[in-house]
This record gives C-alpha cells, sequence and structure tokens, in this order.
C-alpha cells in the first residue's frame, strides 16, 4: 500500500499545497441464513484509496478502487477543490505518538477459508434444530482490514484489525402459539460461539411464548444489551459536536451542568482492549483516545474531529471517522463506556418489565430526546422474579429525564453496538399495554 500512496501523494503534490491519502485493503468472507438453508457464503477483496487535498482554504475530495485511474483520482479531487467555498476549518492531522492498541487482530484469520465460516453457520442453524426452534435468517461474516494514511503534515502511520460477527433469528412453536426472537454477537478477535448465540435466541424465543397483558402504568424498566443500543442511539447524537455546532443537540448548552445520575460515569475510549470501534488512530490519523464525556453525573466534553474542533478552538478528540475509503471524515463515537459507582440486583426490582430488544429506535426525536418505542420480547418482573411473558407493550419517554434515572444491574459487562456497558435499570417510565 505504501507505493501506491506515494506515488498518488507525489503526483496531487504537483497540484495541491496539502494532501491527504487514505487506503484500505479489505478481505471478507461472509455467509447468509435463509430460513434452514445457507443461502450464500462467498469471498471478497477489495482495495479502495480515498483522497483529500486542500488548497486556499478549499478542500476537494475523490475516492477510487482502480489503482491504474489514480490520475483521474486526482483530476477529481482538483476539481472538487477548486469549485468548493473556502473553509479555514478545514485540516490535516500533525504527528503524534499512537497508542498501541492490544486484540483488534487476530492473525488466525488468515487460516479461514469459505468452507470454515460455512460450517460456523451450519453449527448455527444445527443448534437451533437442537433447541426446538427454527431458523429464519441469520448470517456470519469475518473479515480484515489493512488501514494506511499518508498526509503532508508528515502522518504516515498503518494499522490492521479484524472483526468477526454473528446473528441468528428464530421462531418457536408451542401449540397454537408462536414467537420470535434475535440474538447476535461481535468481536475483535475469532472468538465467538455458534451455538451459545444460537441457544440465546431459543431461549428468548421459547420463553416469549403465549404471554399476559399488561396495563397501562408508570414502572421499572430492565433494559438488556440489545435494548440499550437502541435507546441510547440518540444519546450519540447529542455529544457529536457537529450537531452541537448546530443547535441539533439537546445538551448545547449543558457543559459543566449534571444532566445524569451522579453515580454514573460515559466515556467515548477509541483505545480499550478489544473495543468493536479501537483503532490506534481515528480515520484523520489523530491518535485514539479515552474522552470523559460524562462523570459524576456531569457534562464534561462533546466529541470531535478535526474540523468541528478547528470550528470549536478546541483539539480533536479522536473521532473523525469514516465508513469507508468511499467517504470523508465525520464525527462518530468509538467505543461508548458505562461506568457505575453503585449496582443493585434483579431481586431489588419490586414490579417491572425487562425489555430485551427495542422497535423504531430511528424515530427517537435527535434533538428533545423523545421516544416511543416497541418493546420487543418484554418480560414482567415482581419481586425480582421474571413472572411471564407479555404479549404487547410500548415504552414512552425522554431519553434525557431518563439518564438521570438509570442505574447498574449487577451483571456481565458486554458490546453490543457502540456501547459497553452492564444491563441498567430504569426507575420510572410509562409503559403502555397492548
Amino acid at each position: 500500500m505504501y507505493n501506491i500512496a506515494e506515488k498518488t501523494f507525489k503526483e496531487a503534490l504537483k497540484h495541491a499545497q496539502n494532501v491527504e491519502i487514505y487506503i484500505q485493503r479489505e478481505k471478507t468472507l461472509e455467509v447468509d441464513i435463509q430460513r434452514d438453508r445457507i443461502d450464500l457464503a462467498k469471498e471478497q477483496h477489495l482495495t479502495g484509496l480515498g483522497l483529500r487535498v486542500i488548497e486556499d482554504k478549499r478542500m476537494g475530495f475523490s475516492y477510487t478502487t482502480d489503482m491504474n485511474r489514480i490520475e483521474d483520482a486526482i483530476e477529481a479531487a482538483v476539481f472538487n477543490m477548486r469549485a468548493n467555498e473556502a473553509d479555514e476549518n478545514f485540516k490535516f492531522s500533525k504527528p503524534s505518538h499512537y497508542p498501541h492498541v492490544k486484540k483488534i487482530y487476530d492473525k488466525s484469520f488468515h487460516d479461514l477459508e469459505v468452507a470454515d465460516v460455512h460450517e460456523f453457520a451450519e453449527r448455527m442453524i444445527n443448534t437451533v434444530f437442537d433447541e426446538g426452534c427454527e431458523p429464519t435468517s441469520g448470517g456470519f461474516t469475518a473479515s480484515h482490514l489493512q488501514t494506511f494514511l499518508l498526509n503532508s503534515n508528515g502522518v504516515e502511520t498503518e494499522y490492521k484489525s479484524t472483526g468477526f460477527s454473528a446473528h441468528i433469528s428464530v421462531n418457536a412453536k408451542e401449540n397454537n402459539f408462536k414467537s420470535t426472537a434475535y440474538e447476535s454477537d461481535a468481536s475483535c478477535l475469532m472468538s465467538l460461539e455458534p451455538e451459545k448465540i444460537s441457544q440465546a435466541a431459543c431461549k428468548i424465543a421459547k420463553n416469549s411464548i403465549g404471554g399476559e397483558r399488561v396495563e397501562t402504568d408508570d414502572m421499572s424498566i430492565l433494559l438488556d444489551y440489545h435494548a440499550i443500543n437502541g435507546i441510547l442511539a440518540t444519546f450519540t447524537s447529542a455529544i457529536n459536536a457537529d450537531n452541537v455546532q448546530r443547535g441539533r443537540s439537546y445538551l448545547r448548552d449543558k457543559i459543566g451542568e449534571e444532566v445524569a445520575n451522579p453515580g454514573m460515569n460515559i466515556y467515548d475510549d477509541g483505545r480499550i482492549t478489544g473495543g468493536l470501534y479501537s483503532a490506534p488512530i481515528d480515520d484523520e490519523g489523530t491518535p485514539s483516545q479515552r474522552t470523559p464525556i460524562i462523570e459524576k453525573g456531569i457534562l464534561k466534553n462533546f466529541i470531535y474531529d478535526l474540523y468541528t474542533a478547528s470550528k470549536g478552538k478546541v483539539e480533536s478528540t479522536g473521532n473523525g471517522m469514516r465508513s469507508s475509503f468511499s467517504s470523508i471524515p465525520t464525527v462518530l463515537t468509538t467505543n461508548i463506556i458505562l461506568d457505575f459507582q453503585d449496582k443493585i440486583k434483579i431481586e431489588d426490582i419490586r414490579r417491572g418489565m425487562l425489555v430485551t430488544d427495542v422497535l423504531g429506535a430511528h424515530t427517537a426525536n435527535p434533538i428533545s430526546g423523545d421516544f416511543s418505542l416497541e418493546a420487543n420480547n418484554p418480560f414482567f418482573i415482581e419481586n425480582g422474579e421474571i413472572k411471564y411473558p407479555i404479549k404487547k407493550a410500548m415504552i414512552s419517554g425522554n431519553l434525557f429525564n431518563i439518564l438521570k434515572q438509570i442505574k447498574m444491574i449487577d451483571s456481565r459487562i458486554r458490546q453490543i453496538g457502540t456501547f459497553i456497558t452492564p444491563r441498567i435499570l430504569i426507575e420510572t417510565i410509562r409503559v403502555i399495554g397492548g
């Protein structure tokens, strides 16, 4: 990748004062499950180059997957640069010390073949049948990514990472009743256990068969890991500096104020060992770091890339991220850690509802924090005991209000999506019965 980057870099410097080369080389092994069959198993290889140029405070961008058409990509980037408006906040990263991030690369990936991912999927399917359920869909993906970044400020860095993810959806039937459930898992290491993923999905599905109605009322809500990821997605929008600067965040003027439970801390940490979004650098070349967002309930920071940091007259927090080489960096979270001073046991819940997952998280208002979501696979809790499944229920509330009520349930720490968290309890929220 260095030779490609150097060639592009030297040629681009003939047309612009500031140049950044971003290259990704990816290998992916993937298998899809449709009902009880493996629908597709494939291996893909892709190399892509993203090019940014800056001159006279104007920036241009282009990308290519054809390394024989580098000159066309340079021409396109320069054309875009000249057509864009000047903005003094366009920046490239500068050389720095980069942290060593552990357990984000598993060399055993290189021993995998399509037959191995096929076998993984078969084990998930077979376990579903062994548990007395039916698979409806699923999949397994293993990927290896090499990332290289070079810019005219003297930054030259690269790293490699791996990712493994699996998911399964199942049906469970008993007499005339049917229920569905979903489970997934992901890791930077090849540590996933297909049997456990399928067993977890089947357990939820079987326990959800039948169900009783619940009356509309205020009660405590125990959020499982997938539900946390859905409900707290709005929070990541609120701490995004781009939304803050555009006036699209409820938290925009609340730095230094108490916005959450005083016993709770929230961090964005791009260097945590084994984090799904950990790396030594962000996608602009800024070193990854641990950024305190909330400490003892007090809002401390937002997250920034280089552009929003320049606008805000602060330093980047290492949150300039790209979806791929084909896009420019934007502000995104890495790994969001929820840390609590105190914890309670499920036995302490007198009356409440366990919510396994939620539907409709994308409909939550990202500015006000208001939401009304369907509870997926909910269960009624009484005196710390899960009594029975609930047929249908909605939960309605405001994210920024419930942040002040959140408590940690004594449970294992798990990462689903961007959130690394235990199960959590919301003391009081509106439950709308079906």
